[in-house]
Formats: C-alpha cells, sequence, structure tokens
C-alpha cells in the first residue's frame, strides 16, 4: 500500500502542477504534459519499489522520447540548459523555462535527483551500458567540466543576444541537435573509459549545477535503519552515483548525487534502507 502511494503522490504533484498552469496560461497543454511525464515517473518508481528490473527503463524511455523527439525534434523546442536561458531572455515562460523550473529547480526539493533516474534522455542511453555499478571512487578533478558547461550556455545565449543574431530559432535548434550528439557521444566514451555508466552525469552534465544544491534539501531520501544495518557495505558497492548511504546526516559524501534508482533499498540483505 506504501508502495503504491509514493507514486500516487509523485503523480499528484504533477497533476496539480499541470492544472494550475493551464489554470494560469490558459492552456490544456501544460496539464497534458504534465499528467504524462508524471505518469511515466509515477510508474517507473512504483516499479523499481516493486524490483523490477526494467522499471526505471519504462519511464526513461518515455519520457525522454517525448521531450527528445516530439517536443525537441518534431516542436523545435530547445529543451537544453541553453533552451533555458534562451527562452528565459526572451521573457517566454513557457517550454524549457518552466521545464526547467519545475522539473530542476523546484523539483528536487521534494525528489531530489528523480529527473536523472527516470527522465533524463540522455541517461536512458547510458543506463543500457553494461558498467551498471560504479567501481570505487577515485579523485578526478575533471567535475569542474559541468560548472564551465554551465557557464559556457549562458555565455553563449547571452552573446546571441548581445550582437543580435538573426535566426535565432534555427540557431537554438542546431545547437539543441548538436549539444545532444555531443553528450552522447563524450557520456559513452567516458561511460567505457571509466568503466561508469554515470560517469557523464557525475562529472560533465551543467544541469546538475540546478540539481545538486536543491537536492539538499529533498523531503524523499533514501536512509538506513541503523539498528538493522550489519555493516556489510553492499548498499554502497551496488550504488552508481557513489553514495556514503550509511550515513544519513544530508551532508553525508555525495549526498546530492542520489537519483533515488533504489538498487540500496532492493538489495539490501536486511532490509535496512528504505525511503
Amino acid at each position: 500500500m506504501k508502495n503504491k502511494l509514493y507514486a500516487l503522490t509523485a503523480f499528484a504533484v504533477f497533476i496539480a502542477v499541470g492544472a494550475t498552469l493551464t489554470l494560469v496560461i490558459g492552456h490544456i497543454f501544460f496539464l497534458l504534459n504534465f499528467a504524462y511525464i508524471g505518469g511515466f515517473l509515477s510508474v517507473g518508481f512504483y516499479l523499481a519499489i516493486n524490483r523490477k528490473p526494467y522499471a526505471r527503463n519504462v519511464a526513461q524511455i518515455g519520457i525522454g522520447a517525448y521531450m527528445f523527439v516530439l517536443l525537441g525534434i518534431v516542436f523545435r523546442e530547445n529543451m537544453q540548459i541553453e533552451g533555458f536561458w534562451f527562452y528565459l531572455f526572451s521573457g517566454v515562460f513557457q517550454a524549457a523555462v518552466i521545464h526547467y523550473c519545475v522539473a530542476k529547480i523546484a523539483g528536487p526539493l521534494l525528489f531530489g535527483r528523480g529527473w536523472c533516474g527516470y527522465a533524463c534522455w540522455t541517461a536512458a542511453v547510458l543506463d543500457l551500458l553494461p558498467h551498471k555499478t560504479s567501481p570505487p571512487e577515485k579523485k578526478r578533478k575533471i567535475g569542474l567540466i559541468r560548472y564551465v558547461l554551465f557557464v559556457l550556455s549562458f555565455c553563449f545565449v547571452g552573446s546571441l543576444f548581445l550582437f543580435k543574431a538573426d535566426n535565432l530559432d534555427a540557431i537554438m535548434y542546431t545547437a539543441f541537435i548538436a549539444g545532444n550528439a555531443l553528450y552522447y557521444i563524450v557520456g559513452i566514451t567516458i561511460a567505457f573509459a571509466f568503466r561508469d555508466n554515470r560517469a557523464f552525469c557525475k562529472y560533465i552534465c551543467p544541469v546538475t549545477v540546478f540539481l545538486k544544491p536543491m537536492s539538499y534539501f529533498s523531503l524523499v531520501r533514501v536512509k538506513v535503519d541503523e539498528t538493522k544495518c550489519v555493516s556489510c557495505g553492499k548498499c554502497e558497492k551496488i550504488c552508481p552515483m557513489n553514495v556514503k548511504l550509511t550515513d544519513n546526516r544530508r551532508s553525508r559524501k555525495n549526498g546530492t548525487e542520489c537519483i533515488l534508482c533504489l538498487e540500496c533499498v532492493n538489495n539490501c540483505p536486511k532490509g535496512a534502507v528504505k525511503v
């Protein structure tokens, strides 16, 4: 019953957001959009809690294909971070602006980095690669790349407005296609190089600059029941994001990297790890 409640709560949040935006902006698209995304996310989360191995793949493919193929390629809306800056600078509170505000700025206060685990179209491909678990964490200085890309995306879009570039829509569409192609190439390359499917998420993805600080305050968290834990270390060995799971503090090591994949919950031999 509790598993259904988690999923229904997540779905209800998306419905509430979609209904509010529909009333404010006056277009039914927002209700349908958030109902679709919330539906797939909730189903994926429910299946993950019930230990279905394909759970997150269902949500990732369902949501990722919709946002990348339909909204991005067919409707030509740049849903990447540069699209967020572009529509924000344009004064258009729709498309990527709403997406980022809900999924990547406000959303993590409730669900942490659930977006990364269940909806990201880049991760949808990366999670199909063979390196499901993360090797022991090494100190890698390349984590600064995410911040560099974050600043560059802002500067790129800012320069388009500063120099009054022509054909802005065409430029942003090209940036969307080229950016995604680059993300996939880099993501797959470093996944094999580091033997870690989620290396891109840890070191390269600029969206985590929004996600990580907000996830620190997430209401939905994975915690360990210390009375049941036998310190076998299995939860940390199986975590794809190298989270120090046996530490329940918000400041635990890599705590803001948790993507709610629930591998730790489903593989704890003592049932000590809970959502």
